[in-house]
């Protein structure tokens, strides 16, 4: 599960990828879902059959009391074999003290680009060894930049003198947040069907090759990688542990569902209950998008209502759910 404590961050980095829905804003969010209560955090931990949580931001160093409690929830949830690690840009030792208390089991920092070839100059090489005297499996996560390969095998050599066990480099990605700052920079999307930065995985590959033979471990994740399997596995898992009676679960893991559309949904909610006895498991009245949704077999089969439009939907099992189609069913 990834856990945004907030989007608040005192750091400015041009590649960051945050929704313009969450950056800046105050709000903890569980994968998709708004979080209003620790119950939130549980049901989408236990909705996706979440072995571990990644706690990210923003900065979650500005939202400390919360940080620290969510780990003790989940820790006390599910127990000390739910892996908890955390992404922070901020080296504040007293702060990885108390996250160590609280039962953190892995640190990742966050260097900004100019602090990669100074790294054993700046307080991040303290914090690395603070971290990992503390029992913190510790280490490096940084978006992989073309053109810093050079600055990037330094990073990695220092940060394993200060004692980092492993560097991430994750594949640069254009987003709706981001884009505008990476075009002025000079980057492009490697083709027509991705919004991975050109050069970015060639990049990896170098300073893999690099740091080849060393202590420091190193990995790469590519965009597809985390679309295609991470987030496509969270998605599936979704959908099994979420699904209603009236809803169909594809291969993908997306739900396809009948929707009604009416200014009159309450009283077409009753009609359907008792003139056509469709079961109360299979129709419902969903507030939030002001439609009336439906088993899609029941809705095929339905005659057409008076000042009523059908539809057969296709949607992600997310807190947020994100249509991916919708067509007219009659």
């Amino acid at each position: 599960m990834v856990l945004l404590v907030t989007g608040k961050c005192g750091h400015n980095c041009y590649y960051c990828p945050l929704s313009l829905k969450k950056q800046g804003k105050p709000d903890t969010y569980a994968n998709e879902k708004l979080v209003q209560s620790d119950d939130d955090i549980i049901f989408e931990a236990e909705s996706i059959e979440a072995r571990g949580t990644g706690i990210t931001g923003g900065d979650p160093f500005l939202a400390m009391k919360q940080t620290i409690h969510f780990i003790e929830l989940l820790k006390g949830h599910f127990g000390t074999k739910h892996n908890i690690h955390l992404y922070i840009a901020t080296p504040d030792l007293k702060k990885i003290s108390q996250l160590a208390e609280a039962g953190l089991d892995e640190i990742r920092f966050h260097p900004p680009p100019e602090d990669w070839p100074i790294l054993e100059n700046t307080k991040f090489s303290e914090a690395i060894s603070h971290a990992r005297n503390l029992g913190l499996r510790t280490g490096i996560e940084i978006p992989c930049i073309p053109g810093k390969e050079k600055e990037m095998v330094i990073l990695a050599k220092s940060a394993e003198l200060a004692g980092a066990e492993f560097i991430n480099l994750n594949e640069l990605e254009f987003s709706e947040s981001n884009w505008q700052e990476l075009k002025t920079h000079g980057f492009q999307v490697k083709d027509d069907i991705s919004s991975s930065v050109k050069g970015s995985q060639e990049a990896a590959g170098k300073v893999a090759k690099a740091l080849k033979g060393r202590r420091i471990i190193v990995h790469y994740c590519s965009s597809s990688f985390k679309d295609a399997t991470q987030l496509r596995n969270r998605i599936i898992r979704r959908a099994k542990n979420t699904a209603t009676k009236l809803e169909i679960i594809t291969e993908e893991g997306t739900f396809i569902k009948g929707v009604i559309e009416t200014k009159k949904p309450r009283e077409i909610l009753k009609l359907l209950k008792i003139d056509y006895m469709v079961p109360s498991e299979l129709v419902r009245h969903d507030v939030d998008k002001s439609r009336i949704e439906i088993a899609a077999w029941i809705l095929e089969d339905l005659p057409v209502l008076s000042n009523c439009e059908y539809f057969i939907v296709e949607e992600y099992p997310t807190a947020d759910r994100l249509e991916v189609e919708k067509r007219p069913a009659n």
